[in-house]
């Protein structure tokens, strides 16, 4: 447990430490411009830019220590009395305060826009696997089987089960993501498959640890579209073969 906690936390503190060095080199060069040629507006949208760059390259946490250090900074050099942490005025405070919320609230911005795109990335990946493994599929058991696995791999879910209502003869077809894996309790998601003739299968999902998203989620509503689509492919399919005529010969 120790040997996967101590790397995190030192890597975590190096990066602190980066965002804290560019907030510092932020610093020096303003000091050599100087505060009465710069002012305290633009001193305090300077120290934005390596807050900024510090929590879009490192995660929000060395974002907000680049904020604490822009806020001391500022108050030490740029905020009168120069060169200590006394605050001498009102306005002063006002000043210090709403630069340190700005700040915060970018970095919660920016964080939020990087957890977003990561999270549109994973479900691109996602997707483009399982295309690539319907692509594949041939039958309506190996349909059924990949939706159950992949989505349970994506959701990390208890159990998957995803059925097909077959008509030729008519039953049910299920294939579940654990084999033998039943639960008593009703699954926490239900979602249609919906085909151009109607509800062809549906997908029941339970979860675990993870959150399950809702039912009319875009990322599970494409899966189910798309298992739809690849099981009227099979079944046309599958169809047309039954019809060939038999060669005896």
């Amino acid at each position: 447990m120790n040997k996967r906690t101590l790397p995190l936390s030192l890597e975590l503190v190096t990066r602190c430490f980066w965002a804290t060095l560019a907030v510092i080199g932020v610093t020096a060069i303003m000091r050599l411009i100087g505060r009465e040629a710069l002012g305290e507006a633009v001193i305090a949208l300077l120290y934005l830019l390596p807050i900024g760059w510090s929590t879009a390259r490192w995660g929000q946490v060395p974002g907000v220590c680049g904020s604490i250090a822009a806020a001391l900074a500022f108050d030490f050099f740029f905020i009168p009395p120069f060169n200590t942490f006394t605050v001498g005025s009102l306005e002063g405070w006002l000043v210090l305060i709403i630069f340190l919320l700005v700040s915060v609230v970018i970095v919660g911005r920016i964080q939020v826009g990087l957890t977003q795109a990561q999270t549109r990335e994973r479900e691109a990946i996602f997707m483009y696997e399982m295309s690539l493994a319907l692509a594949r599929s041939q039958t309506p058991d190996e349909i059924a089987r990949t939706l159950a696995e992949q989505l349970q791999q994506l959701y990390q879910a208890a159990l998957v089960q995803v059925s097909f209502q077959r008509e030729d003869p008519p039953h049910s077809l299920i294939a579940r993501s654990s084999v033998g894996k039943a639960f008593n309790r009703r699954p926490d998601r239900v979602v249609p498959i919906m085909a151009a003739r109607g509800l062809v299968g549906e997908i029941c999902i339970w979860g675990e640890q993870a959150p399950l998203p809702p039912v009319e989620n875009r990322l599970l509503q494409n899966f189910a579209a798309q298992g739809a689509l690849t099981f009227e492919r099979v079944r046309n399919t599958m169809g047309l073969y039954s019809k060939l005529p038999v060669n005896n010969q």
